[in-house]
């Protein structure tokens, strides 16, 4: 009974094996590709064309600012502030003596 077993085992594995070795594989380094058919060209270009229609089909983007509209356009621009003097680890910055 094993034996029966441990053969389906190895039929399904070799099985497997057997099927991933197919015509239809990338070509590897240095090998040539095959011609195409006239049907996989029109394949091809019938793919390419449904592509670029898909890609027209996209609106152009329009303005990026989400706040745009809350935002309004008189609001005053915020004024340079002096940069305030740092503190030193001692304190502050115009330390007494």
């Amino acid at each position: 009974m094993r034996i029966v077993l441990a053969a389906a085992v190895l039929a399904l594995l070799a099985g497997r094996a057997f099927a991933q070795n197919v015509d239809d594989h990338v070509p590897r380094y240095g090998e040539e590709e095959k011609e195409k058919t006239p049907e996989q060209k029109r394949g091809e270009k019938a793919a390419q064309d449904a592509y670029q229609r898909s890609l027209s089909n996209i609106p152009d983007k329009g303005s990026t600012d989400p706040w745009g509209a809350v935002r309004s356009t008189d609001t005053p621009k915020p004024t340079a502030t002096k940069a305030k003097p740092k503190k030193t680890k001692t304190g502050s910055a115009d330390a007494k003596q």
